[in-house]
């Protein structure tokens, strides 16, 4: 039991290994389930058996995917000890980390009409885990004294669309280029929460950006 329990871990592994080189080098739509079985060795009725079928494995890559990107920021944040550094040090790693080998794929895939409205929702639903640290940045700040009082949901989404349109650049730049701009950004976000730092909703009210 315990040998066919091995190998079937073991062909899991292969395939999905195999499954990301062929949708990251030929795209999600251009890839098929031949494709994989060609590239890993294994036959198209063991990769429908252990993932039903191609968007599901994908899905599942993708799932994978946001794992390692949380548990290398996991790794890191331990080594800041303030909420602030904690920003600065959670922009470089969005910076470093958006460019991931199913990126594109994963776009194809949401963008397809042909595509399941259920995959499609998990994809989506795989925003929640960045959103989620950057959140628990946030309410560390407030309850540390670092922040002033807020409403950290509409914080957590100002932030989420601001470092997400940002990355939109690593299709152009060097990475290392983009660093001070990524830092840049959460001054400038830094100086509107901080405890002694701009009032903006005071200074939108008075009509000051106006």
């Amino acid at each position: 039991m315990n040998k066919r329990r091995y190998d079937s871990d073991s062909a899991k592994s292969e395939i999905m290994k195999h499954a990301t080189r062929q949708f990251s080098q030929k795209g999600y739509n251009l890839t098929s389930v031949a494709d994989i079985s060609k590239a890993s060795g294994y036959s198209k009725g063991h990769i429908y058996y252990h993932f039903e079928n191609k968007e599901k494995l994908f899905v599942l890559l993708a799932q994978k995917t946001m794992q390692e990107w949380y548990d290398k920021w996991a790794a890191k944040e331990s080594t800041y000890s303030t909420a602030t550094e904690k920003l600065y040090g959670m922009a470089i790693h969005v910076l470093y980390n958006y460019q991931t080998p199913l990126l594109k794929s994963g776009q194809e895939l949401v963008s397809n009409p042909k595509s399941s409205p259920e995959s499609v929702k998990q994809l989506l639903d795989l925003a929640i885990v960045p959103m989620s640290s950057y959140r628990s940045i946030l309410k560390m700040g407030v309850e540390n004294g670092e922040f002033k009082a807020g409403n950290l949901d509409e914080w957590t989404i100002l932030l989420g669309t601001w470092l997400g349109g940002l990355c939109q650049l690593t299709n152009t730049s060097e990475l290392n280029e983009l660093e001070p701009l990524f830092k840049q950004a959460i001054t400038f976000f830094l100086e509107s929460i901080k405890i002694g730092g701009i009032d903006i909703e005071n200074c939108i009210n008075r009509g000051q950006f106006n």
